[in-house]
């Protein structure tokens, strides 16, 4: 499991709709489709039920989905900490009168 697979389920998730959520992320549609397949397989779930053209949460993907925000959550605070640290001036000052 990746983050851009998260990332990729929380937006189709999101909008129902595989195309509308590969534009948001910029990515195509069968990269998109690719990715959740590829995180069903890996797990052996289903994720998603297909109906038409449209997406919808599977009961599993309904309670993953919570999880899965947490993942980014934790991801992008972990990411500030690490820009906040490269940020941050280190060293000695000396001062002589």
């Amino acid at each position: 499991m990746t983050l851009d697979q998260l990332r990729i389920f929380v937006a189709v998730a999101e909008r129902g709709h595989m195309t509308k959520a590969a534009e948001l992320l910029g990515i195509s549609q069968s990269a998109a489709s690719a990715a959740i397949r590829a995180l069903e397989d890996q797990h052996g779930v289903h994720l998603f039920n297909r109906v038409g053209r449209n997406i919808e949460l599977a009961q599993t993907g309904h309670r993953f989905l919570p999880e899965a925000k947490a993942v980014l959550e934790q991801a992008a605070a972990a990411r500030n900490v690490l820009e906040h640290v490269s940020q941050t001036v280190a060293g000695s000052l000396s001062i002589a009168a």
